[in-house]
C-alpha cells in the first residue's frame, strides 16, 4: 500500500492569504502614500532655517563691525562664502534645478511668482520663505 504524500497548500488556502495580504495591502499604502510630501516640508524647512541663521548672523556681525545693522543685499545672499558657507540649498517643491536654488526679492510674503524662483527675501526685513504654490509652504 502507497500512501500520497499530500503536502502544498490547497486552492482556498492559497485564495485565502492573497485576500489577507490584499486588506495588509490596503490598510498600509495609506500611510505611507504622503511620505514624499513630508520629506519635501521636512527639507524645506530645514533650507529655510539655515538661511534664517545665516541672515540673522549676518546681521548680527555687521551691527558689531560697522556699528549699523543691516540685512544683507540680494547679491552678498547668492554668492556663497559672503551669507552662507557654501551656496543657497534649493527649494524641493520647484522641479526645476537652476530654479530651485534661486532668489527673488521684491515679493510679498503669501504673493507667489509662478513658474518663478525657489525662495522670496525681503531685504529691507531680513525675512526669506519658501516661493512656492504649495499650502502652507509660506506660512514658515
Amino acid at each position: 500500500m502507497k500512501l500520497r504524500n499530500n503536502s502544498g497548500f490547497t486552492l482556498i488556502e492559497l485564495v485565502i492569504i492573497i485576500v489577507v495580504l490584499g486588506i495588509l495591502a490596503a490598510i498600509a499604502i495609506p500611510k505611507y502614500q504622503d511620505i514624499t510630501t513630508e520629506a519635501q516640508e521636512a527639507s524645506c524647512r530645514s533650507s529655510l532655517g539655515g538661511l534664517r541663521s545665516g541672515i540673522t548672523i549676518w546681521y548680527a556681525n555687521r551691527a558689531v563691525k560697522t556699528g549699523t545693522a543691516s540685512w544683507p543685499a540680494l547679491d552678498s545672499l547668492q554668492r556663497a562664502g559672503t551669507v552662507m558657507e557654501q551656496s543657497i540649498p534649493a527649494n524641493p517643491y520647484i522641479s526645476v534645478d537652476s530654479l530651485a536654488d534661486s532668489i527673488v526679492v521684491g515679493v510679498t510674503k503669501g504673493a507667489v511668482v509662478i513658474g518663478g524662483c525657489g525662495w522670496a527675501y525681503n531685504a529691507t526685513t531680513g525675512e526669506i520663505w519658501a516661493n512656492t504654490v504649495t499650502d502652507g509652504a509660506n506660512d514658515w
